[in-house]
């Protein structure tokens, strides 16, 4: 396993975060549950509060089967009073829940939206069906064994509608060869916030390794013509997964924040360019960018490449811009 740098300087500490997008699970490969997040953000940064995404844990084995996903928003309800009970600090961890439905069902999903939003107690935001897929075998596709065009079927469509009814957001998570379907999915429902997971995730293994500036000058295109949309919103992290192609998860030993700023500059730069500081916002992706960084490195990272903006901006990319769209009750 690659050897995680020496423990930083924290940079900045003093700087409110909300983290928008972590996960938790339990799986025979690794745990990552309450006690885990709390130690990663007690490695120095001030992480005030946290936004949970669905990734597949904790269904529900007694639900009926459209149901089963509601069994990870009430396992994540829990974990969010116990941050609350502030026996565990002042975090307020999970204050937002995003969950899993089957969009594509229909219309009918609006029953299993409600029953996710009734589970959340008030921190039910949004749902992410993940729609990302390609065809290449070296690229696995979503948890959720997306077909091609996810997005544009009728019956994904229809189940989408019902998100507007429920007042919550969308989650997408697909790849950069993707992302005109989400420009289309954008514009056919203005009135659903759309949240643009990992920037847009921009792929470099398979057909794509050896090709990054090809496929930065592809992503770029699609990512700023996306970015006209008024209701899409982006993150700005997940470039330390392994599908990115940056191949910091093979090395001996693990760079440091320095190293990564440098990597990421490109990609981060230019949705705050395309977004500005208004819609987009940091993650850390935990624990799946674990493999290339500790959590506290990466936000490091995610510091030096805000270091050319304002206070206010800081503020806004850090956290305020997270509050804000998940309205967190924080």
């Amino acid at each position: 396993m690659p050897q995680h740098p020496m423990t930083e300087d924290v940079l900045w500490p003093d700087l409110p975060i909300c983290d928008p997008h972590h996960h938790l699970w339990d799986f025979p490969a690794g745990r990552y549950l309450l006690p885990e997040l709390l130690a990663d953000i007690g490695q120095g940064h001030r992480v005030e509060s946290t936004v949970f995404v669905e990734c597949g844990a904790f269904y529900s084995a007694v639900a009926p089967e459209p149901f089963r996903f509601v069994g990870e928003t009430e396992f994540v309800t829990g974990v969010a009073a116990m941050a609350d009970s502030g026996r565990y600090g002042p975090v307020r961890a999970c204050a937002g829940i995003v969950g899993r439905a089957d969009l594509a069902q229909g219309a009918s999903v609006t029953e299993v939206l409600a029953a996710h939003v009734r589970a959340g107690g008030g921190r039910f935001k949004g749902i992410r069906h993940a729609g990302a897929w390609d065809a290449s075998p070296d690229v696995r596709v979503s948890h959720t064994e997306p077909p091609p065009g996810l997005y544009a079927l009728p019956t994904f469509r229809e189940g989408y509608a019902k998100l507007g009814e429920h007042g919550l957001s969308f989650e997408a998570w697909q790849y950069h060869t993707q992302l005109p379907e989400v420009t289309a999915l954008a514009r056919a429902f203005p009135e659903i916030p759309i949240m643009l997971d990992h920037v847009g995730g921009p792929l470099g293994i398979g057909p794509y390794a050896g090709r990054r500036d090809e496929v930065f000058a592809g992503w770029e295109r699609a990512l700023r013509e996306l970015a006209t949309c008024p209701n899409v919103w982006v993150k700005l992290g997940g470039l330390g997964m392994a599908v990115c192609g940056f191949g910091f998860h093979k090395r001996d030993a693990l760079p440091d924040s320095a190293e990564l700023a440098e990597a990421w500059r490109p990609y981060v730069e230019t949705c705050i360019d395309a977004f500005g500081t208004g819609r987009a916002m940091f993650e850390s992706n935990f624990p799946v960018d674990s493999v290339s960084c500790s959590y506290g490195v990466l936000w490091n990272a995610l510091k030096r490449l805000a270091s050319g903006a304002g206070e206010a901006e800081k503020a806004q990319l850090f956290r305020d811009n997270a509050v804000k769209f998940y309205s967190l009750a924080v």
